[in-house]
């Protein structure tokens, strides 16, 4: 097997998922974007197992199952997340997210636990 042509493959899959890292909007394709990355990369795992034997044998390939649980476990927490946000803003953009909450400071919360909240 020629191993440039797993390799090509690869390298387009992870500058399709990076280009859409870096331009989607939309939290979902953000996340689905990174999942591109993930198999390009499990791509190049097996495909460097089956080309180039190294001591240890099949090691491309479990490499490549221990990304596939990665990929399973950041799709789990991602939806949550992007659901959670949905929620609390009706809309999963990633521009409106906000990455800092203002500060609450200590006169608000003594008003919160006096008014019973």
């Amino acid at each position: 097997m020629r191993p440039v042509i797993p390799y090509v493959t690869a390298a387009l899959l992870f500058g399709l998922g990076v280009y859409g890292v870096l331009r989607r909007r939309n939290a979902v394709l953000v996340l689905m974007a990174v999942e591109l990355m993930l198999n390009a990369v499990n791509l190049i795992l097996v495909t460097a197992d089956t080309t180039a034997r190294a001591v240890l044998p099949h090691s491309g390939q479990v490499f490549a199952l221990f990304v596939i649980v990665l990929a399973a476990a950041e799709i789990g927490v991602g939806l949550a997340i992007v659901l959670q946000l949905y929620r609390l803003r009706a809309t999963v953009a990633v521009d409106d997210v906000p990455l800092t909450e203002p500060a609450v400071s200590a006169r608000t919360v003594g008003q919160d636990v006096e008014a019973g909240r």
